[in-house]
């Protein structure tokens, strides 16, 4: 085994026992304490005393597996879009995939929009809508002569996320729906979730996270640049198209579920390539555990700052991630794949 792969391995068991440390002991806190022992019984289907099968079965366990679906999606997202880009800053905001999410979710909200299609409610079909809507718009306003420049795409992506934003800010406040709660979700939360929203979330995970892995070769070749992946036969405006719509799929998915969520697409994918190189084949899986864990853990310390209440997971994000980035900016003047 080389060194590379051995390192990668080693980072993935890390990655893969703190998640499982981390999950334990997020299953154990809250207003019902719970002691790690207790915890794997209840998880093991073992006799627990009084509510406390229920409490972590039922309340806990499908937040957590939340918060682990929604971080893997919103660092594999970051994987694609920087890899699309080319660049370690990229995350999948940068589209105005996020914002378009978001502008659906609050119209369904404060138009009080109620029905149900294939299990899942108005709320995060709208928010899949508008990412993808978004998404789409901001493609064929960048479509040039049959390809995408990314310059071009970026600076539209901006624009529309901008402009999505600013539709979000004004239906909140001539809507006659609480702003709070809007904005407490638009801030991001795992407060409440219950079993399905995990069935939700699942299939678009997993397909989107699956369908930009299959194509880690070719954004490994995107990386010398587009002409170098046309010359060695990679379909380059098949592989955008899709990593693209992959990376809206997964950013969607996670919106959809817990509002929006930052700096995980961001800042994970730059620290795990500085860790294990930029070769796609390993950043994905990476990424994923990694951003379980990030997720995980902010989760946590947003129920434990400020506790009994509940602080939105976005500021705990935030706050953890901005300071970390700044921090590695300054050590790597030289950002480059």
């Amino acid at each position: 085994m080389n060194p590379g792969r051995a390192k990668s391995w080693g980072l993935a068991v890390f990655l893969m026992l703190a998640l499982l440390f981390s999950g334990v002991l997020s299953l154990g806190i809250g207003t019902a304490p719970i002691p790690p022992h207790e915890v794997i019984h209840a998880l093991l289907g073992k006799e627990t005393p009084g509510a406390t099968d229920a409490i972590v079965r039922h309340i806990r366990l499908p937040r957590l597996t939340l918060a682990i679906l929604v971080g893997a999606a919103l660092a594999v997202a970051g994987v694609a879009m920087q890899g699309f880009f080319q660049n370690p800053m990229a995350d999948p905001y940068i589209v105005g995939v996020s914002s378009g999410a978001a502008l659906g979710a609050t119209i369904a909200m404060v138009f009080h929009i109620d029905f149900w299609f294939a299990g899942l409610s108005a709320i995060p079909i709208l928010a899949f809508a508008g990412a993808l809507g978004t998404t789409f718009l901001v493609y064929a306003l960048s479509l040039r002569g049959g390809r995408v420049p990314v310059g071009l795409l970026l600076l539209i992506g901006v624009s529309v996320g901008a402009l999505a934003a600013a539709a979000t800010s004004f239906l909140m406040i001539v809507g006659d729906e609480d702003t709070r709660l809007i904005l407490f979700w638009i801030l991001g939360s795992l407060s409440s979730r219950r079993w399905d929203h995990v069935v939700m979330v699942l299939p678009y995970v997993v397909l989107g996270i699956l369908a930009i892995r299959l194509y880690a070769r070719d954004l490994n070749v995107l990386l010398l640049g587009e002409e170098t992946a046309r010359h060695t036969g990679v379909d380059v405006e098949q592989v955008k198209r899709i990593v693209l719509t992959a990376a809206a799929l997964l950013a969607a998915a996670a919106v959809s579920a817990c509002g929006i969520v930052g700096f995980v697409g961001l800042i994970v994918p730059h620290l795990i390539r500085l860790l294990t190189g930029p070769d796609h084949r390993r950043l994905i899986p990476l990424s994923a555990l990694a951003g379980s864990l990030l997720m995980v853990l902010a989760d946590l310390l947003a129920r434990l700052l400020i506790a009994p209440s509940e602080m939105p997971i976005g500021i705990v994000t935030a706050v953890l991630g901005c300071p970390f980035f700044l921090f590695l900016i300054s050590r790597r003047r030289d950002i480059s794949f």
